[in-house]
């Protein structure tokens, strides 16, 4: 599978359109935002921290299927009425989210013509986001997931140049957004500090040599 990201979305652009309506929030570490199956009644920007999105089956059964940080918008299937929510959304560290409100949202829409572009233009983002994210759920092993996931979070993705910032996540939060064992994020992250590729000892330090690693075939 290819390990190019899905093509740069200005989340922050489409959301300083709606910003007067937005209310904000601070979460702490794993607490939820909405749960599967709430009504779907806002849309959110993430103002600081991580957010991921999780399904569970009738059985039981839990999956992460999508990861956002700070500058990302979702909660966007809110625009169509009387909609419930397919996942839940939850809180990864501590994160302060804004919510603006389908009502205003809608309002928006209909009064603003050049923010109806950009919103139909970031619902189409969030569909090639997803399937990327779903091929990569499929194809990649879970050391290379565990790879992307460090470099999202540390801020790294497509044309971004960044320093390497201290991470607060735990190994069993990390695991549950792989898909694996805790035992097997620990030997990822051994594999990835010996190779100096992340110092980790309590706070996680990742560098950006990580994304040499995840394009290796």
């Amino acid at each position: 599978m290819s390990d190019n990201y899905p093509l740069a979305f200005d989340h922050l652009g489409l959301f300083k359109r709606v910003n007067a309506e937005a209310t904000t929030q601070d979460y702490h570490n794993k607490q939820s935002i909405y749960d599967q199956g709430d009504e779907a009644d806002a849309m959110y920007y993430i103002q600081n921290g991580n957010v991921k999105l999780s399904v569970k089956s009738d059985a039981g059964k839990k999956a992460v299927v999508a990861f956002l940080r700070h500058g990302d918008l979702f909660g966007e299937g809110c625009v169509s009425k009387h909609s419930l929510r397919t996942c839940t959304a939850t809180s990864v560290e501590s994160s302060t989210i804004s919510c603006v409100k389908r009502a205003d949202i809608a309002r928006i829409v209909h009064a603003d013509p050049a923010f109806s572009k950009l919103f139909i233009s970031f619902l189409l983002y969030r569909i090639a986001h997803i399937q990327h994210e779903f091929v990569d759920q499929i194809f990649s092993s879970s050391e290379k997931r565990l790879a992307r996931i460090l470099l999202l979070m540390a801020g790294f993705g497509p044309q971004k140049e960044t320093e390497p910032i201290l991470l607060k996540v735990s190994q069993e939060t990390l695991a549950e957004m792989v898909g694996t064992t805790r035992s097997r994020v620990s030997y990822f992250m051994n594999r990835f500090r010996e190779m100096g590729l992340v110092d980790y000892n309590g706070t996680l330090q990742v560098h950006k040599s990580l994304q040499a690693f995840l394009l290796r075939k």
